[in-house]
């Protein structure tokens, strides 16, 4: 079973986090202007944990908090478009209670899995810069060896299937040769399997690159290998 008392006290340090400048003036910058669609809403505008079911199989990593999603409601995925898509294939998979989710206080509930970011503040353009990406890495690694049930990760976007290329091999998982990105691509690595999908943005599924047809398949062969 998961230590819950420790994954408490690591989202106590992530969300406390200012090791980025660039991020933090950001982060805050975007929580003081908000846009108009959310000017009576109290944003966020710090640092986002990862959440979902402690004893989760599945480990969902994406890139990090959207400016007006995460960075406004508190929680990944949350209140953005790409939340809207990856939850509705949750909910069809059984994998969460709803197909949407749009605030922090809702009452989602994740079943078997949990979701973090790479990066935990949202960047400007959505674009971390390297370091940023390595002040945030060592979140990522406690996160999952404090997640002892996991067995599949899935790594949404380029960006999120690095982070846990290189989480895993923190964890004394390397693999060699290094696996590369794929929407579909799969490859065990130590106790874990990995699989890789395009990420959920709007880029993504406005164009037809990733469909929820697409999308699904992942998440039934996640689960699937999950509870093999």
């Amino acid at each position: 079973m998961t230590d819950r008392e420790a994954l408490a006290a690591l989202t106590a340090q992530i969300v406390t986090c200012r090791r980025c400048p660039r991020l933090v003036e950001w982060r805050e910058r975007v929580a003081r202007e908000k846009v108009a669609r959310f000017r009576d809403e109290t944003y966020w505008g710090r640092p986002v944990p990862g959440f979902g079911d402690p004893d989760a199989r599945i480990l969902l990593v994406g890139l990090a908090p959207a400016a007006h999603g995460g960075n406004r409601t508190g929680r990944v995925f949350t209140g953005d478009a790409s939340g809207d898509f990856l939850f509705r294939a949750l909910h069809a998979e059984g994998l969460a209670d709803r197909p949407v989710s749009r605030s922090i206080d809702d009452g989602l509930t994740l079943f078997d899995t949990y979701v973090a970011a790479a990066v935990r503040c949202a960047p400007p353009a959505n674009k971390p810069t390297p370091t940023e990406r390595n002040n945030c890495a060592p979140f990522l690694v406690r996160e999952l060896g404090l997640l002892t049930e996991v067995r599949v990760l899935v790594a949404l976007g380029a960006f999120g299937w690095d982070a846990a290329v290189l989480t895993l091999a923190s964890l004394g998982h390397e693999p060699r040769p290094r696996p590369r990105f794929g929407h579909g691509a799969e490859f065990v690595i130590g106790p874990y399997t990995l699989l890789g999908t395009y990420h959920p943005s709007q880029q993504n599924t406005f164009t037809g690159r990733l469909t929820q047809s697409m999308f699904d398949a992942v998440l039934r062969r996640a689960k699937g290998l999950a509870f093999d």
